[in-house]
């Protein structure tokens, strides 16, 4: 298809440049309109190539969750846990209160 878009000015480069708040040097300015200019050529094309029989699509390949599924499995001891723990109140460990309770 072709580009019916015009290509990118260096004036246009220079407004960007002042809203993005980058200095760019007089030679900066035509490296990068024609550089820009290619870019969105590139964009232009890809937007070509999208077609409605395609459906859109989040990631190249299909994915599938990994994680195993849950099994209960031998654990510690509840008194060996809380042997370790600097306080412990009705059988849990106890944590400094941290929000106070609403009215």
């Amino acid at each position: 298809m072709p580009d019916d878009r015009s290509p990118l000015t260096r004036d246009e480069v220079a407004h960007l440049a002042r809203l993005a708040r980058l200095a760019v040097t007089e030679d900066e300015l035509d490296l990068f309109a024609g550089q820009l200019d290619v870019i969105l050529g590139s964009v232009a094309r890809i937007g070509d190539v999208a077609a409605a029989d395609i459906e859109p699509t989040t990631h190249a390949v299909p994915l599938q969750n990994v994680s195993r599924p849950d099994e209960v499995q031998p654990s510690l001891p509840r008194e060996q846990v809380l042997a370790g723990a600097p306080a412990v109140e009705d059988d849990r460990f106890r944590v400094p209160q941290i929000l106070g309770e609403e009215e």
